[in-house]
Parts: structure tokens; sequence; C-alpha cells
């Protein structure tokens, strides 16, 4: 009897799982959206009890942020990918004015000489984040139809990059130095797992970094910050401040951190402490320790991120294949920027760290690239459902067509 079942088992189609959700990505998403919330909460009350009374003001509008972002990371979950392909132009042209609109007078809000934002109501809206999300989504579909170029020709190149160069312009009209530092960086990242030459890339990155490095001494106070960012301590009571707040408050952390809300620097020592420097408060209160498990985090959704895209490449499925490595890119490489600049190992930058720092645009960004992330691995896995259950099929009707052949012979 149990020959006879296990010889009917091997016969029939069994189920596979086809649904269901990359488990150590949403595990460390999650993970990583309520170690912010808690670090919000810790690091904001001194400025929130200076600014508005209430020492929970930021902590309340950033669980208000993190509703609002996981219902629309589970929108971009419901939708096929083909339609954000099919809508790359559009996408472009809306990131394009988006960018032009925040520079308009009446329009755009300016805040410390910058003119970043739109005031939408609720929170004011950081153009640069959904801006740069739809010049991946761009990219990711270029490389998806015009990989062959890409490969072997200049053209293909230079296309791109060419495309790059108003989203980029307009950035720094705002100034957003750091943003378009970071979309660069996500675009090249992007461009050589594509394929292209490696001469051709070479020379092209070789170029951007030199204007980059241009820009950056350009403008007086970009060149003051690299000066502050080589030595801080020169200028302790004025350009210099942050940075040193910032190592201070590292070094006291030293193994095991001073205790979950016990920061001193965040008594109105350390500026942006919830923001830009949250970093520097997690690693004074939580130390060492607490450093290492944030970077094991960041580790294992840029692992996951890759693999998701590693196997929609595999499959064939170009775009979500680029789409998959561009948001895995820009998470790990604003992470890394952000964590760089808390220790002084790069100038200031103004970027917040994904999913942990205080504001609204950031956190519902990073939401919506994971809820595409996770729609990438949805369709890797219904593919590689389709193509087994139509093997399961096949093997099923096989015993079936001997048996007719069998029967037509006699």
């Amino acid at each position: 009897m149990n020959a006879a079942l296990e010889g009917l088992q091997s016969r029939l189609p069994l189920p596979r799982a086809r649904y269901g959700l990359d488990a150590w990505l949403c595990g460390a998403i999650a993970v990583l959206l309520l170690w912010g919330l808690i670090m919000v909460a810790s690091a904001s009350v001194a400025q929130a009890e200076k600014m508005t009374g209430d020492a929970f003001y930021f902590f309340y509008r950033q669980v208000m942020f993190a509703v609002l972002g996981i219902g629309i990371g589970a929108a971009m979950y419901c939708v096929p990918l083909a339609a954000w392909a099919r809508l790359h132009l559009l996408l472009y042209l809306l990131a394009v004015l988006l960018l032009a609109a925040v520079l308009l007078p009446g329009i755009g809000v300016e805040v410390n000489s910058a003119r970043r934002w739109i005031d939408v109501g609720v929170f004011r809206l950081q153009a640069s984040e959904p801006a740069r999300l739809a010049l991946i989504v761009f990219i990711a579909n270029y490389i998806a139809r015009r990989q062959a170029p890409l490969q072997h020709t200049l053209k293909g190149l230079l296309l791109p990059l060419g495309a790059m160069l108003l989203p980029c312009l307009l950035l720094l009209l705002e100034p957003d130095f750091g943003a378009t530092a970071i979309l660069m960086g996500v675009v090249f990242v992007m461009l050589f797992l594509g394929g292209a030459r490696v001469g051709y890339y070479a020379g092209m990155l070789a170029v951007a970094v030199a204007g980059l490095a241009y820009i950056a001494v350009a403008a007086p106070y970009r060149l003051k910050r690299l000066l502050n960012f080589t030595n801080p301590w020169a200028d302790v009571e004025n350009g210099g401040w942050q940075l040193a707040q910032s190592l201070i408050a590292v070094g006291r952390g030293e193994w095991t951190g001073v205790g979950l809300g016990n920061s001193v620097q965040k008594l109105l020592y350390l500026p942006e402490m919830h923001t830009d420097f949250i970093f520097a408060i997690l690693a004074e209160e939580l130390g060492l320790l607490g450093i290492l498990a944030l970077l094991l985090l960041f580790g294992v959704v840029v692992a996951r991120g890759l693999a998701i895209g590693r196997a929609a490449e595999l499959a064939g499925r170009q775009f979500p294949a680029f789409l998959a490595y561009g948001l895995t890119g820009w998470i790990g490489l604003q992470a890394l920027i952000n964590m760089a600049v808390n220790l002084g190992l790069l100038p200031t930058k103004g970027l917040t760290l994904p999913l942990l720092s205080y504001g609204g645009s950031s956190l519902l960004t990073v939401c919506a690239m994971v809820g595409l992330l996770l729609r990438v691995d949805y369709e890797n896995r219904s593919e590689s459902f389709g193509a087994a259950s139509a093997q399961d099929q096949d093997s099923a009707a096989r015993p079936r067509r001997r048996y007719r052949a069998a029967e037509a012979r006699s």
C-alpha cells in the first residue's frame, strides 16, 4: 500500500508555494522601522520640547509616517512591474517637473537657504525623494530595453547619463549635493551591473567623479564644509561644531553605550540629532554593539535585495532585475554615506539614515522602494511557480500519454 501511494504521489503534480514574502528582508525592514521609531522618540525629546512643548511630537508624526508608508508600500506591491515599465518616460518627465517646481517661488519652501520642499499640508515633501525613485525606474527600463548598445557602444552609455544631466542640474540648484551624489552613484552601479563596456564606463566614471569633486569645492559653503571635515577641532565653536559633537557622541558610546534614552548630545548639543545625525545618538546610547547590529540589519537588506534582483535576471526578467539592483543600491549607499558622515569619514551631506531618521519624505519613499522590491520577489515566485506547474502537469500527463499510445498499438 505504501509503495502504491508513493508511486501515485510521484505521478501527481504536488502543490508548490506560490505566494509569500521574503522573510529575511521583511524581518530586517520591520526591525529597522521599529528601531527607528524608538530612536526618533529618544533622540528628539529635547528638540520637540523646545519647539512644541510636547516631548514626543516628532515621535507621533513618525508613527503617522510609518503607517502611511506601510500603506504606500502595500500599494506598490500590488501594482504589476510591467505597468511601471510602460510609464518610464512619464515618470522621467514627472521627476523633472517636480524638481523644477520646487525651485519656483510660491511652490517651493526655503529652509536654511535651500529650496528643497513643497508644503503638502500634512508635511513638507522633499522633492528629490520621489523624483529619484522615478528616475531609477527610468534607468532600469533603459537598461532592460537597450542592454546590447549599453554593453558595446559609447552611445549606449552616454544616453542614460545624458538623461540624468537635467535632473542633477535641478538638484544642484536647490541646492542638494547629497541627493545628486546618491543619484549618480546608484545610476553608475546600475549601468555597471547592466554590463557597460569597462573602458567606456571607467572613462565616464572618472569624468563624473571629477565633476562632483569640482562642484564640491566650487561653492564657498561646500568648501568650508570640506575644510571643517578635515579638522573639525580647528573651528569647533562654529563650522566644526556639528561634526565635533557627533564624534563626541560616538566616543561616549564605547562598547555598550550609555543606555537607551541617556544620551547627553541630544540635549541640544548636536544639531539635527533626530534626522541626519540620529546614527550618532544611536552610537552614544547603544555603543559599538548597537552599530554592529545596525550594520548587520542593513547587510541583510542589501544581500536579500541583490539576491532578488539576481533571481529576476536569471529568469530573463531584465527590468525587475535592474530595478531591484537600483533600489537596493540606493538603500545601501545612502545608509553607508550617512554613517560615514556621522563618523567623520565623509563631509556632511545632509542625508537621512533610511528607516531610522525622522522625516516623512524619506520614510514614505523607502517604504515605496521596499514595496517594489517585494513585488519583484513576488513575480519571481509567480514565474517560478508557473514554470514548475507546467513541468509538473507535463510529468503527470506522460503516464496517460504512454497508456494511450500502448492502447493504440494493441
